[in-house]
């Protein structure tokens, strides 16, 4: 474990759940197609992956608008228990290299929390089936007031660890989630899936977490936040303009 720890070891690393560490993304748009269409509503991959990341409610209020004739919150709860349902039934799909890396930060006494737009039971269900306490804290989309893109998950799971924001790791894999994780101030890791994430200042970016070590997730942090705070402050004025990468990792 000596080599993860050349780079800073983090307070704790900040795990998006869908998309990120589990390939939910597309149980979540085939959910929503289903729904969709129980209702008369045409519905697309393409509409499906405008969602990708966002508050569950902000999505359930799109849905009503296209033409759901349900409350956002009723839309939200309906997604939820078919999302589960099928999770549990045929178990969570790790995304490549995820769960290794959650329960090696774990044996080197890391503390990893899962930061989501997906409610909180949905993260239980994850979380239950790694190593007892390799999830110490949950911030789910129905325990905020603002949800992702804002950075207040982010903010609140450091409060819960009781450390700093910037000395932890977030781990996203969406252009919103990547937002709020960079807002927030912490140091953070992007693997796209499904959706593009711009390159900008700062960001260190994985095409996979296949075959990347503890050492390897760390080292690519740091060295993007440290490339990013030598860039002038014109970019840290302006956090939404994607720019050219001081550290890219593929």
């Amino acid at each position: 474990m000596t080599d993860a720890f050349r780079t800073p070891r983090p307070a704790a690393i900040l795990w998006d759940l869908d998309g990120t560490l589990v390939d939910t993304e597309p149980i979540w748009i085939q959910a929503e197609t289903d729904f969709m269409a129980s209702h008369g509503v045409p519905w697309s991959h393409e509409d499906g992956l405008t969602l990708v990341g966002h508050d569950l409610l902000v999505s359930a209020e799109i849905m009503r608008d296209r033409g759901v004739d349900l409350p956002p919150l009723e839309i939200a709860r309906r997604l939820v228990g078919e999302v589960n349902a099928r999770v549990e039934r045929d178990g969570p799909v790790w995304r490549p290299g995820a769960r290794s890396l959650v329960e090696e930060a774990h044996a080197a006494g890391i503390p990893q929390a899962i930061v989501t737009m997906s409610w909180r039971v949905q993260a239980e269900v994850v979380a239950a089936v790694l190593p007892a306490g390799a999830i110490g804290e949950i911030v789910a989309g129905d325990m905020v007031t603002r949800g992702k893109p804002d950075p207040e998950a982010y903010l609140r799971a450091a409060e819960l660890f009781e450390v700093a924001i910037t000395d932890c790791v977030a781990v996203e894999d969406s252009a919103t989630g990547v937002q709020a994780a960079f807002a927030s101030g912490a140091r953070t890791v992007a693997v796209p899936y499904l959706v593009d994430v711009p390159a900008r200042p700062g960001l260190a970016r994985l095409s996979t977490l296949d075959g990347v070590d503890l050492a390897g997730l760390l080292a690519a942090a740091a060295g993007a936040a440290a490339a990013g705070a030598e860039d002038a402050g014109d970019a840290a004025d302006a956090p939404d303009e994607p720019s050219t990468p001081h550290a890219e990792l593929s």
